[in-house]
C-alpha cells in the first residue's frame, strides 16, 4: 500500500477511535424526580437535548430518585462523587444556604415567564453559576422549568390564614418555614413519599408542582380539594449540577453543547408543562375536584410574610442571600414597566 494510503487509514482510524471514545461516554446521573414528567419531560429531555446536541458522543444516563443517594441531597451527591451529574431543584439545598431557594423560584419569585428573562437576560444565570462553585465546589445551571404550581391538594377547604393554621402541610425551600411562621405545621417529604403521607392522612395536604405534573400523580383521587393560585410557587427552574472535573474535562465546545441543551430543555419543558397543565386543569373539573381560590386577604398575608423573611436574611446572612433577592426585586421593577404596552398585563 501507497504510503499516502498508509497515512490516510492511520488517520481515518484515529478520527474513528476518538468518534467511538466519544460515543462511549456515558455520565451517570442522580436526580430528585421518582417518575413522571419531572424525570421524563425535565432529566431525560436534558439528557436527550445533549445527545442529539453532541451527535451521540454524550449521554446522561438518567437514574430514578433513590437510585444513587438521596433525593433531596444531589448535590452532596455530586460533591462526594457518588454521582458525576445530578438533576434536581436548588431549593433542596435551602437548608444550607437560603440563596438556592432564590435561584430555583419560591414563594417571592418573579412570575414563571420574569423569572426565565431575570435569568437568561437579567444576570440570573452568571450569578447562579458563580454562587454554585463558590458555595459548593460544582457547575450549576438551570435545566428545565414550569410555570404556578398548584398551591394545595387538601382533605381540607383552605381559604383564609386562619385555614391554615395547624394544617400539617408537606412542602420544602422557603415556604417551608414562612408557612410555619403563617401557623402551619410544615413536612419535608421527597417526592416518593408524597402521595403515601397524603392518602394515610400523616399530612392534611401536600405542594408539589403544576397541575400537569399532578394529575397523573392522583392527589386528586386522595384530596378533593385544590387550593389555587400558587402563591407558593409562581414559578420554579430546575438544575443541572456537574462535578468540577468533569466539567474541566470536556473541551469548550462540549461545554457549550452541553449549556446549549441546558437551556433548550429549560425552556422546551416550560412550554409542554404549560400545555399539559391545560389538559389537566380540565382533567381535574372533570373528575369531580372542588377548586377553592384563597382570598386576597390570603395572598396579601403571605406577601408580607415573604417580604419579612426575605428582609430578615438579607440583614443576617447578606452575601449572595441579599445579592440575589435585590437583584430580582430590582428586575421586577424594570418588567413592571411592561404593563404599559402588553396586553397580556390587563
Amino acid at each position: 500500500m501507497p504510503a499516502s494510503k498508509i497515512a490516510a487509514a492511520a488517520v481515518a482510524m484515529v478520527l474513528f477511535a476518538a468518534g467511538t471514545a466519544g460515543a462511549q461516554q456515558t455520565i451517570r446521573t442522580a436526580t430528585s424526580w421518582p417518575g413522571g414528567p419531572h424525570l421524563e419531560q425535565f432529566a431525560q429531555g436534558f439528557s436527550k437535548q445533549v445527545d442529539s446536541l453532541t451527535g451521540g458522543k454524550l449521554k446522561f444516563q438518567i437514574f430514578p430518585a433513590g437510585t444513587i443517594g438521596s433525593p433531596l441531597k444531589i448535590t452532596e451527591s455530586v460533591q462526594k462523587k457518588v454521582a458525576p451529574a445530578g438533576h434536581t431543584w436548588s431549593g433542596y439545598d435551602w437548608g444550607i444556604d437560603k440563596t438556592a431557594a432564590i435561584f430555583g423560584g419560591y414563594v417571592g419569585s418573579p412570575p414563571a415567564e420574569a423569572l426565565l428573562h431575570w435569568i437568561y437576560a437579567g444576570g440570573g444565570i452568571e450569578m447562579w453559576r458563580q454562587w454554585r462553585m463558590e458555595k459548593f465546589g460544582v457547575v450549576g445551571m438551570p435545566c428545565g422549568s414550569h410555570s404556578d404550581e398548584i398551591h394545595m391538594h387538601s382533605r381540607k377547604p383552605v381559604r383564609t390564614l386562619e385555614d391554615l393554621k395547624g394544617l400539617k402541610l408537606r412542602t420544602s425551600g422557603a415556604w417551608a418555614e414562612i408557612a410555619n411562621t403563617l401557623g402551619a405545621s410544615t413536612v419535608i417529604l421527597p417526592g416518593g413519599e408524597v402521595y403515601p403521607a397524603l392518602e394515610r392522612g400523616v399530612v392534611d395536604a401536600i405542594e408539589w408542582a403544576t397541575p400537569g405534573i399532578n394529575v397523573s400523580l392522583g392527589f386528586h383521587k386522595v384530596a378533593k380539594y385544590v387550593i389555587l393560585p400558587g402563591v407558593h410557587q409562581p414559578g420554579a427552574v430546575l438544575e443541572c449540577i456537574f462535578d468540577k472535573a468533569l466539567w474541566d474535562g470536556f473541551d469548550p465546545t462540549t461545554k457549550k453543547l452541553v449549556e446549549a441543551a441546558a437551556k433548550l430543555s429549560t425552556i422546551e419543558s416550560w412550554m409542554n408543562i404549560n400545555m399539559m397543565d391545560i389538559e389537566a386543569l380540565e382533567k381535574l373539573k372533570a373528575e369531580g375536584v372542588e377548586f377553592i381560590r384563597v382570598d386576597q386577604s390570603y395572598i396579601d398575608g403571605v406577601a408580607k410574610a415573604t417580604r419579612d423573611w426575605e428582609d430578615k436574611y438579607i440583614a443576617a446572612e447578606g452575601g449572595w442571600f441579599k445579592k440575589v433577592v435585590e437583584s430580582q426585586r430590582a428586575f421586577m421593577v424594570r418588567w413592571k414597566g411592561s404593563t404599559q404596552y402588553r396586553s397580556e398585563f390587563r
